[in-house]
């Protein structure tokens, strides 16, 4: 059995790469220019980013931790009866503290371009209204947000039941988030993390800020209702700790 050190540092490590890669690829690699040609990889290439990172890691680190890196599914899980509650606190403060931790060293990495500004340039951030990427009104975004981090559990709960095929979990878990990337990207720029929207908003001035709560209290929503009618609906009786499924 991980120690819990060994269990903190997993979730640490996952959740800055996941941040860091996703986001990275947001703002490094979305739209790149090469005199006239674009080589950007655009908004499939950023929901493929993100896939990649969960399914890697998952792999290289999910039978330490359950592979959480995200505070929405680390309650949903709880509420899945999968994850201790006591617990929560404890893996939450790591996710958070590692989104940040992997802005603050992609925020050095694109400021080595002259000209550059995390401000101006929104820094992979989440937002509604003025900040959606398509203009959608904090509604909409509210509700994408909701239900696909309610989808996204819906995944990780099915894929990792003591009932489904053992050790492919984390490719279905890393495809669902790529295709939750491809649906929202244009609504929120796709959130569905509380970490992930943390770390990059408080490098990216006081409008990312303002409309962070959105992207805390959203996602969390729909991890708890997920994790929830899960337990009543799906529930075997013979559940088992994530990091256990996660292993095979």
């Amino acid at each position: 059995m991980p120690t819990t050190v060994q269990r903190l540092s997993a979730e640490f490590l996952g959740t800055f790469v996941l941040v860091f890669g996703g986001c990275g690829s947001a703002v490094l690699a979305a739209t790149f220019l090469s005199g006239d040609v674009q080589l950007g990889i655009g908004f499939f290439g950023v929901a493929m980013a993100f896939g990649l990172t969960v399914l890697t890691m998952a792999y290289a680190v999910g039978h330490l931790s359950g592979g959480h890196f995200n505070p929405a599914v680390t309650l949903g899980l709880a509420a899945g009866r999968r994850f201790a509650w006591r617990d929560t606190g404890a893996y939450i403060a790591t996710q958070v503290v590692a989104a940040i931790v992997a802005a603050a060293v992609l925020w050095v990495v694109a400021n080595g371009v002259d000209g550059f500004s995390a401000k101006d340039s929104g820094f992979a951030t989440n937002g509604y209204g003025d900040r959606s990427p398509g203009g959608y009104n904090l509604l909409a975004c509210l509700v994408i947000e909701v239900v696909l981090t309610a989808v996204f559990l819906f995944v990780i709960l099915g894929v990792t039941d003591t009932r489904a095929p053992k050790g492919f979990a984390p490719i279905a878990i890393g495809l669902a988030l790529t295709l939750i990337h491809l649906v929202s990207i244009p609504v929120t720029n796709t959130s569905v993390n509380p970490a992930r929207s943390i770390g990059p908003a408080l490098f990216a001035g006081s409008d990312a800020i303002s409309q962070l709560w959105l992207f805390i209290l959203a996602p969390i929503a729909g991890g708890l209702l997920a994790g929830y009618a899960y337990a009543a609906v799906f529930a075997s009786g013979g559940e088992v700790p994530l990091e256990e499924s996660v292993e095979g």
